[in-house]
């Protein structure tokens, strides 16, 4: 109960400290309560303490307790611009996913087999409706969670604080691609996925930063995840 506690004040404290209102360029202490949010939960912080067959489950409800925190701070209380936290504004929010998913697909699927991390791809063995039935479950559970984390916050902290460029661009995408080392189905530290998620994190950076709404980056990252899971 007390890691819980000090897990939800410890972001809190830095962003009060941090002050209210937008600023010329976003204090350090943003980005200290961002990683206080993340990495815990990406080093499974306090999961001895856990029976191993809860660790999933409260994994995924800590997951989404930072991610809910998380825009409560910086949505209501700081008022961070650039997040695009919104519903698609206009048709390229539509169309930029298809096409990230058309130029970048291939690059995957050839970097991601030359490299061990895939097989080639195969037909799908599921059936139709489960096929269906994870499109939003990726999308949900997965895609958007995490466009939220490493694209409206780091990303655009990144980008906020050292300029709209590619290399800032590139270590966004390499911070994304760090954050897949501990990831199977290889064993840690996993260079293979970090190379693919960093290929693919570019992608959906590209996107989070040409359109308007971050739901067009996780869009574009559920259609690689679902791609990724029923076809290799």
């Amino acid at each position: 109960m007390l890691m819980v506690l000090a897990y939800t004040l410890a972001p809190v404290l830095c962003v009060v400290l941090a002050g209210r209102g937008e600023q010329k360029r976003p204090p350090v202490l943003d980005l200290a309560a961002i990683l206080l949010l993340w990495l815990p939960l990406e080093f499974a912080a306090g999961g001895s303490l856990v029976p191993r067959p809860a660790q999933g489950f409260l994994h995924s409800v800590g997951y989404g307790v930072a991610i809910l925190l998380g825009l409560v701070l910086f949505l209501g209380y700081r008022a961070f611009p650039g997040m695009k936290y919104n519903l698609p504004r206009s048709r390229r929010d539509l169309w930029l996913p298809l096409a990230g998913f058309v130029l970048v697909a291939p690059i995957l699927v050839v970097v991601g087999i030359a490299i061990g991390f895939i097989p080639m791809p195969q037909l799908p063995v599921q059936s139709g409706g489960r096929m269906a039935a994870a499109v939003g479950i990726i999308f949900a559970g997965t895609a958007v969670p995490e466009e939220i984390l490493f694209r409206a916050l780091i990303q655009n902290w990144l980008m906020q604080r050292l300029g709209r460029n590619w290399r800032t661009l590139l270590l966004a995408s390499i911070i994304f691609g760090a954050a897949h080392l501990d990831n199977g189905p290889q064993a840690a530290p996993n260079w293979r996925y970090m190379i693919e998620a960093t290929v693919a994190g570019f992608a959906y950076g590209k996107v989070f930063d040409t359109g308007s709404s971050v739901l067009s980056s996780a869009a574009l990252h559920a259609m690689v995840d679902w791609t990724k899971h029923f076809f290799f």
